[in-house]
């Protein structure tokens, strides 16, 4: 866990996000039917979805740790990792809904791929709801642990593999091309690949900081 102290890493976060803040918003991007300058919301969505997928699979790797070694700060670990990770949700939920008003004509349209991110959402927010139901701590860092190892699974085949079966509007779903010549050329690649990594480091970053708060106050509360 001393990685989490390290500043390295950090500065890399913040100098990735700026140069793609930058780049993303004065580059110029490929004209494209429809969605025109909206695709500049690419830099911004997609790197976001990726932060939430990076602080989702660290959560896993700490519950599966909470159920081998029963450590608390394992459990603590994984349920600050979820938090962070739903922040990363709604921030991608919201891009979309923002560039699916302007390219769809409606925030949501009830496209498959929309009620498939909701529905993961959800997914993720009953495993929130179900740790504040149980008092017993033991009891709920073992469910909580059990619950998130298979939610995650679940999760990425409800986002990303049942909407590639339907037809959807969404770029790489139902046909529809996604991350190819017709969306990305070289210029694009530029900003959007430093942004991925530049957003999960971010989205570790903040994990890593409510995960202290939440270690103190539980180390605070055991002296009590």
């Amino acid at each position: 866990m001393k990685f989490i102290y390290q500043t390295w890493w950090k500065v890399i976060a913040v100098l990735l996000v700026l140069s793609s803040l930058i780049t993303g918003l004065l580059v110029a991007v490929p004209k494209k039917y429809i969605v025109n300058e909206t695709i500049r919301n690419l830099y911004f969505h997609v790197p976001m979805w990726m932060g939430m997928l990076t602080v989702f699979v660290i959560s896993v790797y700490f519950s599966v740790r909470y159920l081998r070694f029963n450590r608390q700060e394992d459990d603590l670990a994984a349920v600050e990792c979820v938090n962070s990770g739903l922040l990363f949700y709604t921030l991608g939920l919201v891009t979309g809904m923002f560039w699916a008003k302007y390219t769809w004509g409606e925030y949501w349209s009830g496209d498959p791929k929309q009620n498939s991110a909701a529905i993961g959402f959800l997914l993720y927010a009953a495993y929130l709801v179900m740790r504040n139901a149980i008092d017993e701590e033991q009891k709920r860092a073992k469910i909580s642990a059990i619950y998130n190892i298979f939610a995650f699974p679940i999760m990425v085949v409800v986002i990303f593999v049942l909407p590639r079966l339907t037809d959807s509007l969404h770029p790489g779903n139902g046909g529809n091309p996604g991350f190819g010549g017709s969306d990305l050329d070289n210029t694009m690649r530029i900003s959007f690949y430093p942004a991925m990594l530049g957003w999960s480091f971010i989205a570790l970053w903040i994990a890593t900081l409510r995960y202290r708060i939440r270690l103190i106050e539980y180390k605070s509360n055991d002296i009590n």
